[in-house]
């Protein structure tokens, strides 16, 4: 049984986001039949899409986004037109030196309150996890707090998109294919930090680019994803014209090689995959055209993605030794296809993907098998699922890896039931962790291994919400009948000791919660 137990554990926490309190069934499953509960959710295509009410296109999401602003405009307007046509009331000399020294003082306050202004917007209303934080201005006594400001549309956006994700996460059985949602959805990634279109476009991108394709091919996924327009949009190949097009003649400007360079670099081959400079300039000479459909609606319906020859570079393309004849949008595509098919890019991807679920420096026997796999089926990622939880390897390494911040709060969530219906407090821990949902600093996703997320002040971190979850669920638990689902008979004597020995369920709870039993996987 101990020998059950422990391959159990490993199923949920290695595969998936660990098992659910109130749920013991997870852990009886996959004892039974380890490998084949995970599998399970491979045969569920159905679990990985996201479709539900509320949740709109990314066109529709694109359209809402231009009234926005055009709203936004509007009331801009409308005020500075009120401010021009009120009468002048400058202040007598005296007065008006007052009131210089006093905006000058007040000036000098106004860079922290911008930054927590920009903290709470970068994660939705109350970004916060500090529970009863309280304002930089103590209010007065009797005086009335400010109300709050109502979100909008692509705050409510965010947070709708954001709480799909975390219920799905949290309400599913083992969780195998919400972790290669999160997986492809950080390999292909884009930043919700570069505007208003690509918050409002965050989750939808997920939705539409990764997760119909997450059982799928890796070509069809690099094709939905690099003619996103949130893609487009996050690495400027809406800027990108031909030299020689008729609107780069026109508008006297060139390439603009984001996106081939990432494709290359981070989406496919990899650094060290064959490729050269030459040939990121002509993969950015050939998806050209590549845009998509603005607020006027000139070449499509706003936000679709289109093809417009008239910034498409023309005639053939040299790329990776092969020429590609103009054939307008089909030649990005075929350039696609082929260099899905490359091998670095079989390489590239089956290192990665071991190194998310098994070790920072995963067994080699492992990533040739992943590999060959990749390779053999035409980029089946299906098969790389499975031929992942078939090796013996990926089951026989020690559980050295940490949980990301991300994968930390959703387990926590889960040991403890704890569904939301909205997702403050698991934005705010994003924020706080360094791992804010959909907003990773750069085009190459959020780091995957230990010295990312080990770090001391990481830790620390963990350790205040860990403290705040405790205080707030804490005397509702009992922690040492919550350490049989994290651990069972695998919890170490110190850890048992260390539980046993809190002095309140709340402190035990904290305890548990950053134990190495938890934290590892």
């Amino acid at each position: 049984m101990a020998r059950d137990s422990r391959s159990a554990l490993m199923a949920l926490n290695r595969f998936g986001f660990g098992a659910r309190g109130g749920a013991s069934g997870d852990l009886l499953n996959a004892a039974s039949d380890p490998r084949g509960f995970v599998k399970s959710e491979l045969n569920r295509p159905n679990t990985v899409r996201l479709e539900l009410p509320g949740l709109q296109t990314t066109p529709l999401l694109a359209q809402a986004v231009f009234a926005f602003q055009d709203e936004q405009k509007a009331k801009r307007e409308a005020a500075a037109k009120t401010a021009s046509a009120a009468p002048d009331t400058a202040p007598p000399a005296a007065d008006a030196k007052r009131q210089s020294s006093s905006i000058t003082g007040a000036a000098t306050e106004m860079p922290g309150k911008m930054s927590a202004m920009e903290t709470q917007d970068k994660g939705g209303a109350n970004a916060s996890m500090q529970s009863g934080e309280k304002s930089s201005e103590p209010l007065q006594p009797n005086a009335a707090k400010p109300p709050a400001q109502p979100l909008n549309v692509i705050q409510k956006t965010y947070r709708a998109e954001a709480l799909a994700r975390l219920q799905r996460a949290l309400i599913s059985d083992c969780g195998f294919t919400e972790r290669l949602v999160t997986f492809w959805s950080n390999h292909f990634c884009i930043s919700a930090n570069k505007g208003e279109l690509a918050r409002i476009w965050a989750g939808s991108f997920e939705r539409e680019a990764i997760r119909p394709h997450v059982l799928g091919r890796f070509s069809d996924m690099l094709k939905a994803v690099e003619q996103h327009p949130a893609m487009l949009f996050f690495l400027d190949n809406q800027q990108s014209l031909g030299p020689d097009s008729r609107a780069g003649q026109n508008r006297k400007r060139g390439l603009n090689e984001n996106l081939a360079r990432e494709i290359m670099e981070l989406h496919t081959l990899g650094v060290g995959g064959g490729y050269t400079q030459d040939d990121v300039t002509s993969l950015a000479r050939i998806i050209t055209g590549w845009t998509f459909a603005g607020r006027q609606g000139q070449l499509g319906a706003p936000g679709t993605f289109v093809f417009n020859e008239n910034a498409h570079q023309p005639g053939p393309q040299h790329l990776l030794g092969k020429v590609y004849a103009d054939t307008g949008l089909a030649q990005g595509e075929a350039a696609l296809a082929d260099i899905a098919r490359h091998p670095s890019t079989a390489k590239f991807i089956a290192t990665k993907f071991a190194r998310h679920f098994v070790a920072d420096d995963p067994p080699q026997a492992l990533v040739a098998r992943l590999q060959e796999a990749f390779r053999k089926s035409d980029g089946d990622l299906r098969l790389l699922a499975t031929t992942l939880v078939d090796s013996d390897e990926a089951w026989r390494a020690p559980p050295t890896k940490i949980r990301s911040p991300y994968e930390y709060l959703v387990a926590a969530g889960r040991l403890l039931a704890q569904i939301p219906d909205e997702p403050s407090r698991y934005l705010g821990g994003l924020n706080l962790l360094g791992q804010p949902l959909w907003t990773p600093a750069g085009p190459n996703g959020f780091p995957d291994t230990n010295a990312a997320w080990a770090a001391p002040e990481g830790m620390k971190l963990r350790l205040d919400i860990a403290a705040q979850i405790a205080s707030r669920l804490g005397d509702n638990v009992d922690p040492r009948e919550l350490l049989e689902l994290v651990a069972a008979d695998a919890a170490s004597a110190e850890t048992r000791r260390t539980i046993e020995r809190a002095e309140t369920r709340q402190q035990a709870l904290a305890l548990l919660l950053m134990s190495p039993e938890f934290q590892r996987r």
